[in-house]
């Protein structure tokens, strides 16, 4: 036995229990979880997007654009925001970047029919009408992604959207399957609702993680093979 295994009186030195953890490292450890719980999506979003926000000139050409919905008015005309996304599918277009453009949005009723608009503002922009696929459930971000891989069967595609949004766009379409770049609109940075909508991608982000990490199942139904047929045609 050695001398170091026994106390100042000869006796073996008995081994204390380690110290319950006290309220103090109770608290460490939640708010440890809890930031790591926070830093996730804008950690994973800034992996995912980083670099792939590019312009119409570098942008490499794809054969499909996809354009994200962003309101109509009462009118059917596309609202300001959904009209500087669809002029950047129309440069895209016309510059050869791409051959298809998929319209996304939301058509929760007969008088509101986002891609219907998007696809008579582009004919009116001088795109044929075979060159422009609608998708009508395209509710969300995470629904048009997920719809654009397991629908229409894309592997590859073009976002346009304002810049502000692709970042979160590019990694939900990555995370679910769909390797994205995006082209983006800063036309409509000088306006008031801008920063509202900067904003708003805050809580956006913390939506797509819980989207993602559920596999939220959005509305699908059969394939469709109309973006093959417009490629084709």
């Amino acid at each position: 036995m050695s001398v170091g295994a026994l106390g100042y009186d000869g006796v073996m030195a008995r081994k204390s229990a380690p110290p319950p953890p006290t309220r103090r490292h109770l608290w460490g450890w939640l708010v440890g979880g809890l930031a790591l719980v926070l830093a996730f999506p804008p950690l994973a979003t800034f992996i995912l997007a980083r670099g792939r926000t590019q312009s119409l000139e570098e942008v490499e050409e794809h054969d499909v654009a996809i354009v994200f919905g962003a309101g109509v008015y009462a009118s059917g005309r596309p609202s300001q925001y959904l009209r500087a996304r669809l002029d950047v599918a129309r440069d895209l277009y016309r510059a050869g970047k791409v051959k298809v453009v998929v319209v996304s949005g939301s058509n929760p009723e007969d008088h509101y029919n986002e891609p219907e608009a998007m696809r008579r503002y582009l004919v009116d922009q001088g795109l044929p009408d075979q060159a422009i696929v609608s998708d009508f459930a395209g509710s969300d971000t995470y629904a048009t992604c997920v719809r654009a891989r397991q629908i229409f069967g894309l592997q590859r595609a073009i976002l346009v959207s304002q810049t502000y949004h692709l970042p979160r766009a590019i990694a939900t379409c990555r995370a679910t399957g769909l390797d994205a770049v995006g082209v983006g609109d800063e036309t409509m940075r000088a306006g008031q609702l801008w920063f509202k909508y900067q904003l708003r991608e805050v809580p956006g982000l913390y939506k797509m993680a819980w989207d993602v990490v559920s596999h939220r199942q959005p509305v699908l139904g059969p394939a469709d093979d109309s973006v093959e047929r417009a490629l084709n045609g």
